[in-house]
């Protein structure tokens, strides 16, 4: 059960004002059907974040415990200063709007979550937790709390999130799991 609170509360916070959330306000406000939007989110954060996960319980294989322990902690300290990096994203056109919601969807958040800070984040409670399930279920459901929102309420209350505070917030989180996960080595 930990591995998937852990998860979810993680990849949720990790999410607001991060590139794939910027994403979906960005595809509601073109396609405006926000079901296709949220099936293409599901879809495209499930398979890339079971890829993820799998990494990361070979990392756990092929690394002794102790050593792990101390990467997962310094990895999560990494991920807190990164947050506090705002992310950008581009304005033009996507080819891939002639696809329709759903497919564009899949396609672009498929991408932009690759190498990205919650993807990173579950790779690693991926090797930290021997529960490859739960960390993917739980970073699912934490990528669908931070974007379905968005999703559903549209740009009406977008520009008013005060994101400086949420990501400094954030940062505090990750750098809290770092120093935890350091104290229980």
């Amino acid at each position: 059960m930990e591995a998937l609170l852990t998860s979810t509360l993680s990849v949720a916070i990790a999410e607001i004002g991060d590139k794939t959330q910027l994403l979906a306000l960005l595809l509601i406000c073109r396609f405006k059907k926000p079901w296709p939007i949220i099936a293409g989110i599901l879809a495209a954060t499930l398979l890339n974040h079971a890829g993820a996960a799998w990494v990361g319980e070979l990392i756990s294989r092929w690394i002794d415990p102790k050593t792990l322990t101390y990467l997962v902690a310094g990895a999560f300290i990494a991920m807190a200063l990164w947050i506090l990096v705002p992310d950008k994203m581009d304005d033009e056109e996507s080819p891939l709007d002639r696809f329709g919601p759903f497919l564009a969807t899949f396609i672009l958040f498929f991408i932009a979550e690759i190498g990205d800070k919650t993807q990173i984040a579950t790779v690693l409670l991926a090797a930290k937790y021997d529960a490859f399930f739960q960390v993917i279920a739980g970073t699912t459901i934490g990528m669908m709390l931070a974007n379905v929102p968005v999703v559903l309420i549209g740009k009406l209350g977008a520009d008013r999130l005060p994101l400086k505070w949420i990501r400094i917030g954030c940062a505090l989180l990750f750098a809290l799991l770092g120093i935890s996960t350091l104290l229980m080595a």
